[in-house]
């Protein structure tokens, strides 16, 4: 079975040498999205509002991909500064139900654009 390339307009276009998402089977593995408005292509101001736009991003390619965010498994938090670990938490409460997909959040030294926040994860279909 070959692999199906997700693409979307609602999410940024790809600023490298990778697909929005991929899906093999049953498993959609979503790339790394960060707070860029995916109709101006520039990164939204503030780590509150990079995060809500990491988490729209995520949605919109999910959305393509004509699955559903209850099938999120995993999902991977990078940081610039853990300190907002708390309010990653908090906006991922009015994105997401219980039970929550499994996570990691990680510090990093920096990320693409100087972004604050990405986040990338992968689904698996019943």
């Amino acid at each position: 079975m070959t692999k199906e390339i997700i693409s979307t307009n609602e999410a940024p276009q790809a600023i490298g040498t990778y697909s929005q998402a991929i899906k093999k089977r049953n498993l959609i593995f979503l790339s790394g999205q960060i707070g860029l408005d995916p109709h101006t292509m520039k990164l939204v101001d503030g780590i509150e509002l990079q995060i809500h736009q990491v988490f729209k991003n995520l949605l919109a390619v999910i959305k393509a991909a004509k699955a559903d965010k209850a099938d999120i498994v995993k999902l991977n938090i990078y940081l610039t500064d853990l300190k907002h670990f708390s309010l990653v938490n908090q906006i991922m409460e009015e994105y997401f139900e219980a039970p929550y997909p499994a996570r990691a959040a990680v510090g990093v030294a920096q990320l693409p654009k100087d972004a604050l926040i990405e986040a990338d994860g992968f689904l698996v279909l019943d």
